[in-house]
Order: structure tokens, then sequence, then C-alpha cells
């Protein structure tokens, strides 16, 4: 699944544009690197955002293409 629409699936950010414009500031890192909004997310993975002085960190627990909204926070383990 594509980065910006993880972001929007898992509500770590509320607009899937609002993702991609993220991504392209360079605010949003994967493993470690700077990550596109087409960047392919896994099981695993490593997501940091950057939105002024708060900096969320979480790990990929399961990619799904479709959701309830209850079960949005099973996609991912925050970090610090």
């Amino acid at each position: 699944m594509r980065l910006d629409k993880y972001l929007k699936v898992s509500r770590l950010i509320k607009r899937r544009t609002v993702a991609n414009e993220a991504c392209d500031a360079g605010r949003v890192m994967l493993n470690d690197k700077t990550a596109r909004a087409s960047a392919n997310v896994k099981p695993g993975d490593i997501i940091e955002i950057h939105f002024g002085n708060k900096m969320t960190k979480v790990e990929v627990l399961s990619v799904e293409e479709t959701y309830k909204k209850d079960e949005a926070r099973e996609l991912y383990k925050y970090l610090s």
C-alpha cells in the first residue's frame, strides 16, 4: 500500500492530500529515510512524522485496504 494512503487509513493523518503534502515537504520518514508518498509500506516498517515541534514514531503492524473506524489503531504501534 502507498504511504500516503496508509497514513490516511491508519488515521495518523486525517486526509490523504495532507499526507501527500507532508511527504513532499520531507516531514515523513520511512525506515530512517525521507519517504515519497508513493513508497510501499509493509508490516515491520518504522514511520516517523514531524509536524512542528511534535514527532510521532510508529511501527506498522498490519496493512489493510479496508478497516472499521475502531480498528484503525490496531494497524500500528506507537514507539515514541
